[in-house]
Parts: structure tokens; C-alpha cells; sequence
């Protein structure tokens, strides 16, 4: 086996369903994974699209996810503390948690959710940027699992 990443929301490469996006309930879809690498102490959780127009779009960055996580229930409250353990940053919405999908109408925009087994926690205040969160996982990634969907208005 080997770490991997996925939802029982929409399959990988498929179509993101709108109660996820900003054309529904812009809930967070549920996420869970497997066989993260020996030595895992923390995961972190970066959604992005880089179909957007203005470059790469944020939507959710976590982060401090305990070691023993294996999923993330849909709908996470987009509050800075994760129930369960875990801590959220700033998405490009200039808001806490998960923003959903939201592209301008046309071709369909490929989501990234990249998830991060680290060595170590990143002990990041709430509310921290990806760039942040980046800069502080830099020398500590043990492996990255990725999952992605689409979506179009």
C-alpha cells in the first residue's frame, strides 16, 4: 500500500458536486487517506486551483493534523481550530477554513487537494497562508498524496 489521498465526494479527476462550490453549501468534502509514511507527526492540507484566472487560488489550508488522522469529515466548521485536533489558515477568500470552488463561468477548473505527511508539527499560529505554511514544511515532507476534481459554472 502506499499514501494515498481521496473523497467519497467525487472520484479523482471527476466532477466536484455544487453542494461543494459556491453554486451550493460550500461544504468541505470529506477526505480521508492511508499508509502515511513511518514517522508521521503531523499532516497539512492544501487545496488549490491553478486554473485561476489571477494565477493559483487558494481554497483551505490546514494544518497540525495529528499523526493518527486518517480522515477529515465533510463539512468541517470553518473555525481556526479543527474538532479533533488541527489548526486552519487563510484561504485566498481572505477567510478561515474550506472556500469552495468558485470560478468564473467557462471551461471547467481542475482542484488540487494536497495532502502532507510531516516529521514534525509546524506550530503555526491560526490562520496562517499557504506561503507560511509551505515555508515551515520546507525539509520536513515525508510524502505527498493528492487527490483532484473539477468543477465549472
Amino acid at each position: 500500500m502506499s499514501f494515498e489521498l481521496s473523497s467519497t465526494a467525487f472520484p479523482p479527476g471527476g466532477d466536484i458536486p455544487s453542494k461543494y462550490t459556491c453554486s451550493g453549501a460550500d461544504v468541505s468534502p470529506a477526505l480521508s487517506w492511508n499508509d502515511p509514511p513511518p514517522g508521521t507527526q503531523s499532516f497539512a492540507l492544501i487545496a488549490d486551483d491553478p486554473d485561476a484566472p489571477v494565477g493559483t487560488w487558494v481554497h483551505w489550508v490546514a494544518y497540525d493534523l495529528p499523526g493518527g488522522t486518517r480522515q477529515l469529515p465533510e463539512g468541517v466548521p470553518k473555525t481556526d481550530a479543527i474538532p479533533g485536533g488541527g489548526v486552519q489558515g487563510q484561504n485566498d477568500f481572505r477567510k478561515t477554513g474550506y472556500g469552495g470552488p468558485c470560478p468564473p463561468p467557462g471551461k471547467p477548473h481542475r482542484y488540487y487537494f494536497k495532502l502532507y505527511a510531516l516529521d514534525s508539527k509546524l506550530n503555526l499560529k491560526p490562520g496562517a497562508a499557504k506561503r507560511a505554511v509551505e515555508q515551515a514544511m520546507a525539509g520536513h515532507i515525508l510524502a505527498q498524496a493528492e487527490v483532484m476534481g473539477r468543477f465549472k459554472r
